[in-house]
């Protein structure tokens, strides 16, 4: 298991919508992952009903802040390996069985993975996405960047060329 396995199985939760489930466990959260508490605290102190309008204008978007991560590719080219199907497939090699709701690219659902599993694969061959959902979700001026933030914090850092 990775050192920041709890991190993931924490931003996973934040990063799904918001339901008596995330409400009940935000104070777990806030002590077990305190690069979340900008996020938690945030959601510690918004209704239920605004937090979840916010989290449906935020990433119902269709491919502006998309969750799933086939949707981020490279100059308009998807890279091997980016089909929903090839992540249900690493999922069972690992013994898991994808049974969520979501497609199996949903980043909440990628997290689990890592964090169960301590393949962090995905997450960092997704690098480049993840930063540019960072972005977007910085420049909407939403408090899930903060979870993004946290999470891109973990991995390495994308190259680009001089």
């Amino acid at each position: 298991m990775p050192s920041d396995a709890v991190l993931y199985q924490a931003a996973a939760l934040c990063l799904t919508y918001p339901d008596d489930d995330l409400y009940a466990r935000l104070p777990l959260v806030r002590e077990a992952a305190p690069p979340l508490r900008e996020f938690t605290d945030h959601a510690a102190v918004t209704p239920r009903p605004e937090l979840a309008g916010h989290y449906v204008r935020v990433f119902d978007s269709g491919d502006r802040r998309s969750l799933h991560l086939s949707r981020w590719y490279d100059e308009g080219a998807r890279r091997d390996g980016m089909s929903p199907a090839r992540f249900a497939d690493l999922y069972r090699r690992h013994g898991l069985e994808f049974t969520g709701e979501e497609l199996p690219d949903f980043l909440p659902s990628v997290l689990e993975f890592a964090a169960r599993t301590g393949d962090t694969g995905l997450l960092t061959g997704h690098r480049a996405g993840l930063e540019r959902l960072r972005t977007r979700l910085t420049g909407y001026g939403t408090p899930y960047a903060s979870v993004l933030n946290a999470v891109c914090a973990t991995l390495p850092t994308v190259y680009t060329e001089p």
